[in-house]
């Protein structure tokens, strides 16, 4: 599944950009179907692969509770 989403740049540092999903988003689904392993691409910047977190699902279910 390939899907765009907007993210914010923070401003911290070190700096780092936030997205905002809502609990019902079918992203999150994914997310938690892939047992939490997925890529992260932008434009001109290298894809980075984020480790593993099988707790996804769990989380995603907290937060819809």
């Amino acid at each position: 599944m390939t899907r765009a989403v907007s993210v914010q740049p923070t401003g911290g540092t070190p700096p780092y950009v936030a997205a905002a999903l809502t609990p019902n988003d079918s992203l999150l689904e994914a997310m938690g179907f892939s047992r939490g392993r997925f890529v992260v691409q932008q434009g001109g910047l290298p894809p980075l692969v984020v480790p593993a977190w099988a707790e996804i699902e769990r989380v995603t279910e907290d937060c819809r509770g």
